[in-house]
């Protein structure tokens, strides 16, 4: 039988949803704590890559641009700023961003930090291949 929703088989070996972390727990025990990610989307078989990263106050991830891939970033603790070619763009608790492949930006924390998930379609395994004569 097929889930009319989804169109994936139901009963066993389908795959369930499945609750992994609790956000506003894992952004208020991080508090003023260092820099880096604090919680990664690591299940075996995922089509997407996610984040929960932490920046205390007065740090920053340079301008970069993402050639690839679209992500989302939602804030879900403190306040920022994101500086993209059109200027600054505050970035509150509970703002959700877009980041559109080829984008270019840069990300500061506000006084309290700031802590935001990333997600975006994960990225192949680096595979070896031949050089082309």
């Amino acid at each position: 039988m097929t889930s009319e929703h989804t169109g994936t088989p139901d009963g066993e070996g389908a795959p369930l949803p499945r609750v992994l972390c609790d956000t506003t727990a894992l952004a208020a025990a991080a508090g003023d704590g260092p820099a880096g990610a604090l919680w990664r989307l690591a299940e075996s078989g995922r089509q997407l890559d996610a984040n929960v990263v932490r920046l205390p106050p007065g740090h920053r991830v340079d301008t970069h641009r993402e050639p690839d891939l679209d992500v989302l970033l939602l804030v879900l603790a403190g306040d920022g700023t994101l500086t993209a070619p059109d200027g600054d763009h505050p970035l509150p608790t509970g703002a959700l961003t877009w980041l559109p492949h080829g984008s270019t930006r840069s990300l500061a924390a506000g006084p309290d930090g700031l802590t935001y998930l990333t997600v975006h379609r994960r990225r192949p395994g680096m595979t070896i291949r031949s050089r082309p004569s």
